[in-house]
């Protein structure tokens, strides 16, 4: 039958092989349409070309997947800041995502609640008594700017803690 020796095109799309004239004819006549994943598309002495494709699905079995490209948000755990003690030259891990159950600091929730977020680490230069932001959306991170009292923040719901 010779031997078939294939080569892909840059877009992985279309498969080239160089088969004889009597292999080409028997691969077109057991082809059996609607059960291949590849449809030969052109044939002449040497070579000949399919591209592939995936088998077509009903509408009501394709999967539907959502794509975003807007950046992940945080949920709203309080409405006040936190005030904590900091320790200067101490590694703090602050919550951005706002899943945490230590709440202002990170105990690791993002990875599986929020997995486009990560907590903000930051160390302290000296021992201090800070505000640190609960609503997640200061524009001074990890301090409380006020935030918290516009209109968006007092009108949202707070997130709720599950025990998953």
């Amino acid at each position: 039958m010779g031997s078939c020796y294939s080569l892909r095109s840059p877009d992985l799309s279309r498969l080239f092989c160089r088969v004889s004239p009597a292999a080409a004819a028997l691969m077109l006549k057991f082809a059996v349409p609607g059960n291949m994943n590849t449809l030969a598309t052109r044939f002449d002495l040497k070579w000949m070309s399919f591209t592939l494709r995936q088998p077509r699905l009903p509408a009501a079995t394709a999967p539907r997947v959502q794509f975003s490209s807007l950046p992940p948000e945080p949920v709203i755990p309080s409405k006040k800041p936190f005030k904590v003690e900091l320790v200067g030259g101490k590694r703090y891990s602050w919550c951005t995502c706002g899943h945490s159950r230590k709440q202002p600091f990170c105990d690791g929730a993002h990875k599986l609640k929020a997995p486009g977020l990560s907590p903000l680490r930051f160390v302290p230069e000296k021992d201090s008594s800070v505000w640190l932001c609960g609503c997640k959306y200061t524009n001074n991170p990890p301090h409380c700017d006020g935030t918290h009292k516009q209109d968006f923040i007092v009108s949202a719901t707070l997130h709720e803690q599950t025990d998953s």
